[in-house]
């Protein structure tokens, strides 16, 4: 049985996902929000496994220092050129690399989080098997200069529910936004 890939996003109405190399809101904290990202990528199925994240080299160095690597995860840093970064708990050169090195840790590993960047959302939304991309939605536009790539209605569905993810509309700060879960549909 293949593994489910999940992908956790922020996007405003633009489907804009950072500027900068930080959130296109900054300096404004959207704190539940996090908390929801951090609840869903650290909390295993499996009680005795962690989570995995795979984030590339530069949303590694977007995440403060005192906060690298993330807690209660394995963190695997995808860079062609590094060949080590402090913190991180593995460095892989690309995602099929990654999800390798997932296999080989199949014994601590459980589920598996794309957290950024662009690209390697694009490589997990265009790759085969089961995909769930866990997207909040902020109602309000920010200039951005990194995109997630469109999310096809031919090649995935939106779930009215899914476990753990609240359904109504969320507001911090004067910002809105909404959780929504889409999964792959198999062709």
């Amino acid at each position: 049985m293949s593994r489910v890939l999940n992908a956790i996003v922020a996007v405003c109405p633009d489907l804009g996902i950072g500027k900068n190399g930080d959130l296109p809101w900054h300096p404004v904290r959207l704190h539940n929000e996090f908390k929801h990202f951090r609840k869903m990528t650290s909390t295993p199925s499996v009680e005795g496994k962690q989570n995995v994240v795979i984030m590339g080299r530069k949303t590694w160095f977007s995440i403060p220092e005192k906060n690298r690597p993330l807690n209660n995860r394995i963190n695997i840093v995808l860079s062609r050129q590094c060949k080590q970064i402090a913190g991180a708990h593995h460095l892989a050169t690309d995602f099929s690399s990654a999800l390798q090195l997932v296999t080989k840790l199949a014994d601590k590993a459980d589920q598996v989080w794309v957290i950024g960047g662009s690209s390697l959302y694009k490589e997990l939304m265009e790759s085969t098997g089961t995909r769930r991309l866990f997207v909040t939605r902020i109602l309000k536009q920010f200039e951005c200069d990194t995109y997630l790539p469109e999310i096809s209605p031919d090649k995935y569905r939106l779930l009215p529910e899914f476990p753990g993810v609240p359904q109504e509309l969320q507001e911090e700060n004067g910002i809105q936004y909404r959780f929504e879960v889409y999964e792959s549909i198999e062709s």
